[in-house]
């Protein structure tokens, strides 16, 4: 399971993120999206640490907290939603148009 990481700074690094996690336990692994089309930082991220207890003190000591001069969303995160082929709306008539 990983963590999620909300409101983080547009200047971020994975680095810097590893670290403020490193203190509550080992981190596996640590993702920040970017913009497909500017290449920035889009605000989130993700944390992957060894175990259910280090993500749960880490959550526990930084959801709320001020870093980098913002105010953390941090909790579990979510399975990512199968949202289709096409990324879109799913239409009741299987996507076809009706005339």
């Amino acid at each position: 399971m990983s963590v999620y990481v909300g409101n983080l700074s547009y200047e971020v690094t994975e680095d810097s993120l590893n670290a403020v996690f490193a203190e509550y336990g080992s981190v596996k692994r640590v993702q920040l999206p970017t913009d497909r089309e500017t290449g920035h930082v889009r605000g989130f991220g993700f944390v992957e640490m060894s175990t259910d207890a280090e993500e749960t003190a880490a959550i526990e000591a930084l959801d709320g907290a001020e870093w980098m001069g913002r105010d953390l969303k941090v909790n579990k995160a979510k399975p990512k939603e199968d949202r289709g082929s096409f990324g879109g709306g799913r239409r009741s008539n299987g996507g076809r148009n009706r005339y």
